[in-house]
Parts: structure tokens; sequence; C-alpha cells
């Protein structure tokens, strides 16, 4: 069956649709204002957060330019204080090397004095050598200069320093008479002169001979040779056949052997003359080594042995020290020479030249 709509039901319907129309504007135009509402605070809150930044970047541009303003001045200033240091430095420098040229010429000068000193000392030494004999003036000046050398330890004197060992060692190697040893021998010489007993019979021996003869017997004998004891005997004969007729004294008239000639023309007074003469002799020998003269101490000692030989006993204890001690300084009583510290002299004169 047909539905017939009423014209009343229609209307409601439409009602209805507006009612949900006007409602749905109504809720989309609340959501477009709550949006609006939200994008204006939004924009605001985003207005004012611009703003704050502005604000703070404009100060931090502000501070950045007081820190530039600042920066400037500070490079201005180290600017300043480069170009000032760069121009001390630059005197600085300058300063040093004038310096370093001052201190190489007063190293110069030094040296150059310090080899200038060293050889006038050698030199000085030398004429000293030449006029005692003597080693010692030369090796020291030698050993000194070296010490002054070591001490200021410079490369360039280091040949002068070799030179000096050269020389050093070879003027160490050359003997040298013992000036002092050799008048002390002399002078104990001079002493036995006065004891050694001569083979005449001087004043000494005359005492001898005339003391008891008990203490002669004391003495023990050595063997005699049988040539020697038929000798003896035949002299003990002689003397007594020639004693006898002039008062039966045995002690008046003796018999001695005597191997030199000259001893025989030498009467008992001059005994003490000629232990005079000698010691002169000595005496001459010695003044003639303290000055150096060893030609005239050569012949003084050879004339010295030469007496003693053929005026002295030569059995006696005394008589052989004596010989033994002239003996033993003719040999060294000679001049050696000493020489030259040419190496030394030559290279300080290469070190004063500069090479």
């Amino acid at each position: 069956m047909p539905v017939v709509v009423q014209p009343a039901t229609r209307s409601t319907r439409s009602r209805r649709l507006q009612l949900g129309l006007m409602l749905l504007l109504l809720l989309v135009s609340v959501t477009a204002l709550s949006m609006a509402w939200y994008g204006q605070r939004r924009v605001r809150t985003l207005e004012q957060e611009l703003v704050r930044r502005q604000q703070d970047s404009a100060g931090q541009a502000t501070e950045a330019q007081l820190l530039a303003k600042q920066a400037q001045e500070l490079s201005r200033d180290a600017v300043a204080k480069v170009t000032l240091t760069e121009s001390r430095l630059a005197e600085i420098t300058a300063q040093r090397g004038q310096l370093e040229e001052l201190i190489q010429s007063l190293s110069r000068a030094r040296d150059e004095n310090l080899v200038v000193d060293i050889d006038a000392g050698i030199r000085v030494a030398l004429q000293q050598t030449a006029i005692t004999g003597s080693a010692a003036p030369l090796v020291a000046a030698l050993k000194a200069a070296d010490e002054r050398l070591a001490r200021v330890s410079q490369p360039r004197l280091e040949p002068v320093r070799r030179a000096i060992a050269r020389d050093l060692d070879r003027v160490k190697a050359v003997s040298v008479a013992d000036i002092a040893s050799l008048a002390i021998k002399l002078d104990e010489a001079a002493r036995l002169v006065d004891e050694a007993p001569l083979q005449v019979l001087d004043p000494q021996r005359l005492a001898e001979a005339k003391a008891p003869r008990a203490v002669a017997r004391v003495a023990p004998r050595r063997p005699v040779p049988q040539r020697r004891r038929l000798r003896s005997a035949a002299c003990a004969r002689t003397g007594r056949l020639v004693a006898g007729p002039v008062g039966g004294d045995a002690h008046l008239l003796r018999v001695t052997r005597i191997d030199q000639p000259q001893a025989m023309l030498l009467a008992p007074e001059q005994g003490f003359f000629l232990r005079e003469n000698l010691k002169l002799r000595l005496l001459n020998a010695r003044l003639a080594l303290m000055s150096r003269q060893f030609d005239t101490a050569q012949s003084d000692l050879q004339a010295a042995v030469a007496a003693v030989d053929n005026y002295f006993d030569r059995g006696a204890r005394k008589t052989q020290l004596l010989t033994e001690l002239l003996r033993s300084v003719v040999p060294q009583a000679r001049q050696a020479g000493v020489p030259r510290p040419d190496d030394t002299l030559a290279a300080l004169t290469t070190a004063a030249a500069g090479r």
C-alpha cells in the first residue's frame, strides 16, 4: 500500500538537518576560533622569543664590538711590542756579535800574551842553564809552562804542550853533575888528607913507631910470602948492623920499601906542606866545580890523585878511602851539554804567528 509522506515530517527532517548543519558549522567555527587563538598565541610567543633573542643578539653584538675593539687595541699593543722586541732583538744580536768579537780578540790577546810570556821564561831559563851549567832552571821553566797551558786548555796550543813534553824528556835524560854531592865528597877528601899516612916518616908515623912494642904484638899478623920474609930478614939484619954503631937503638934507623921514587925526595918536615898543598888543590877543584869550570876542576883532581898515588901509603885504609873518593869524583866532574828546547821554541813561534 503506498506511503503517503506528510508535510510535517518533511519539515521536521529539514529542521533537523539544518540544526545539524548549524551545529557542525558552530563546531567548525569554534574549532577555527580555537585554532586561530592558539595560532595567534603561538605567534605572540614566537614574537616575544624573537624579540628576546634579538635583544640578546644586540647585547652580544655590543659585547662583540667591545671585545673586537679590545682585541684591536691588544693587537695594536702586541704589534707595537713585537716591533719593539724585534728592534731590541736586533740590538742584542748586534751587541752579541760585538761581544763575541771582543771575547775572541781578548782570547787571542791572552793567548798571545801567554805565548810571549812562556817564550821569555824559557829563554831566561836557557841563559841561567848556560851560566850555571845545571838543567834545573830549564826543567822548572818547561814544567811551569806546561802547567799554565794545561790551565788555559786551548786546542790551538796543544802542539806547544806536545813540544814541551818532548823537550822535557830530552832535558831530563841528560845526566848533569850533582855539584852539591861532589862538593861534599871533596870536603870529605880534604878531611882524609890529614889522616892518611905518607910513605916517608912524618911526625905522625914517627910517633907511632916510638910506641911500645907490646902494642904492636897484639895485632894479628898476616901470612907473609917466603920472598918477602927473606927480604924483611935481610933488611932487619942490615938495620941492626947500621944501628949497632950508632948506639944500639933500632928506632934511630928504619928501612922501608918505597914504590914511588918521588917519595924519596920528600923530607919528613915537608909532609905538612904536602898535605896543605893537596888540600889547596881540593879546595880549588871545589871552587871550580861551584863556578862550573870543569876543565880546571879536572886538572886539579888529576893532580890530587897523582899526589896521593906518589906520596901517600897505598896500603893504609885512609889512603884507600881517599883514593876511592877522588876517583869517584873525577868522572862525575864533567860538563854535560844541556839540549836546547828547539821544538818548544818553534811551536811557540808558530802559535804566536797565529797558524
